[in-house]
């Protein structure tokens, strides 16, 4: 039975939220900002009346201004849409049991073998969306196709108050004339890698040479000819904090950070502690996946696949990648996350002799035993005296000598 996913995603949310309980806000140009004299003093989401006048999510207030002086600015309420947020996946969850919220206006959907219940795919979305607009009194976009990739690339075809299906068979059509910059996952130092590669469309990526995409981007260049391929096997799956499927760590930040080396000092930290947690079951994760929330509430989740590891390095190298490749200076950071998923139970411990002898890369496995042993005797060092008494260098402030 083929897949059917949807991609549900809320059209300009915040505002959207704001004309639900504001009726004299519609027809008029109007955005969510922080305030202007503030360091927050951003667009975080305008309607579509200020977009026809260019506004921008992410621009400076005052610029805003200077392209529509009668923009109607409201303050942001994020509990409110965090509430908005909650009755819409209520919503979703009607139409199927397996949703995997992206954000905090959009979600996945599994509604295959749905049929039966609520009719074909159009049908399943255009209730959905009637369910959403009648109860609501908000706006959304969907997308349908047979993986969560296609579904995504989908939702953002037609907004707003848009349904596009877009399919394997449908991928040199509609996917492949696209800007890369435009294909999900793909920031902007990974674009600029692209581009000085002669690759301007997603359809240039799906024809390049796999072999030239992996010398400049490792295994990612795999999966981005995947991608670009249409190609996508990631199941929808629930994302909660820690479960028997998944081990992960956030933190918000005491303040909205900018620079990289900040995040990955951070980043780090909680690297830590899922290796340490993940140790301790005996869980090997075959995916390690990375969450950003910026300060205009907004959050990214981005995931790689990796040999099965409960490796803090391991861990932490491939969060690192997923950060330099999604890293935007302009756009402050307020919670950083990182997690281990997608255990095998066949990873479970135990290694003997022949596991060794029988690998193809020995000397690289023994190497891996050796690794394993030594970050379980430090966790149990850290267990018996505590968690600081072995600290990694990276951690440790460098105070001048006293003259």
């Amino acid at each position: 039975m083929k897949r059917v996913i949807l991609l549900v995603d809320m059209n300009a949310f915040y505002i959207s939220c704001e004309m639900s309980r504001n009726p004299s806000l519609r027809g008029k140009p109007a955005a969510v900002a922080g305030n202007p004299e503030n360091r927050t003093g951003i667009i975080l989401t305008a309607n579509y009346e200020a977009r026809k006048y260019k506004v921008k999510t992410t621009m400076l207030v005052h610029e805003a201004k200077k392209l529509c002086p009668d923009l109607v600015l409201v303050p942001p309420d994020h509990e409110f849409y965090e509430q908005k947020s909650r009755e819409v996946m209520d919503i979703l969850r009607r139409y199927s049991p397996v949703i995997q919220q992206n954000s905090i206006d959009e979600a996945w959907l599994d509604v295959t073998g749905c049929e039966a219940l609520f009719g074909t795919p159009t049908e399943i979305s255009k209730r959905i969306m009637s369910d959403i607009v009648n109860e609501l009194d908000l706006w959304c976009s969907i997308g349908i196709s047979e993986n969560k990739f296609l579904a995504k690339m989908a939702s953002e075809m037609k907004k707003p108050l848009g349904i596009t299906e877009v399919w394997l068979k449908d991928v040199p059509e509609k996917i492949w004339p696209l800007p890369v910059r435009e294909m999900y996952g793909i920031g902007r130092q990974t674009e600029k890698k692209l581009l000085n590669l002669s690759i301007f469309t997603i359809g240039d990526l799906a024809r390049s040479d796999i072999t030239l995409l992996e010398k400049n981007f490792g295994k990612y260049g795999q999966e981005l000819h995947r991608l670009a391929n249409g190609i996508d096997l990631s199941p929808v799956t629930e994302n909660p904090q820690r479960d028997n499927k998944s081990i992960s760590r956030s933190t918000t930040l005491p303040k909205d950070i900018v620079d990289i080396e900040e995040a990955k000092t951070i980043l780090l930290k909680l690297s830590e502690e899922v290796g340490t947690e993940a140790r301790a079951y005996g869980c090997k994760g075959r995916t390690v996946s990375i969450a950003i929330k910026y300060n205009d509430f907004r959050t990214i989740t981005r995931q790689k696949s990796i040999h099965p590891t409960y490796l803090t390095k391991d861990i932490y190298a491939t969060g690192i990648r997923l950060l330099e490749e999604n890293w935007n200076e302009a756009r402050p950071v307020r919670l950083l996350g990182i997690g281990l998923s997608n255990f095998d139970d066949a990873d479970a411990e135990q290694v003997s002799l022949f596991d060794i002898m029988d690998a193809p890369h020995g000397v690289s496995s023994q190497k891996q035993i050796r690794e394993e042993k030594l970050e379980k005797a430090i966790d149990q060092i850290r267990a018996k005296f505590g968690k600081n008494t072995v600290i990694r260098g990276k951690f440790i402030e460098i105070k001048p000598k006293s003259k």
